[in-house]
């Protein structure tokens, strides 16, 4: 788990680099599963860059409903803006999943978000 761990930490470490205080961590920064990083992207659509997204299989789990996109049950409770919520993007990664995938995946979201802005 201390691997996968390191991935994850890596990830967020990236994303917080890009990104600075327009991508915010959706659990505790320590309490949390080894293999998620759950994210959200301010001012985003979670599923609409993850649709930009070349070969990177996740889910956002919002449902759409004309034109509006419902937060999920979780980060209702966590009383998550809208404007913060609806950019959220649960990311799981397996024991497999290696540096370099993070480092293109991070680097993808950077070219993503920067075309949007």
């Amino acid at each position: 788990m201390e691997g996968i761990r390191a991935v994850r930490d890596r990830f967020w470490q990236k994303l917080q680099a890009a990104f600075g205080d327009r991508v915010v961590l959706n659990r505790h920064p320590d309490h949390r599963l080894p293999n998620t990083l759950n994210v959200s992207f301010v001012g985003q659509i979670g599923a609409a860059v993850l649709a930009r997204l070349d070969g990177v299989a996740a889910s956002t789990g919002s449902a759409y409903h004309t034109d509006n996109i419902e937060l999920s049950p979780v980060l209702k409770a966590m009383a998550a803006p809208p404007e913060v919520g609806r950019g959220a993007i649960p990311f799981s990664l397996g024991g497999g999943t290696t540096r370099e995938e993070i480092d293109t995946v991070a680097d993808q979201l950077t070219d993503v978000l920067a075309a949007a802005a």
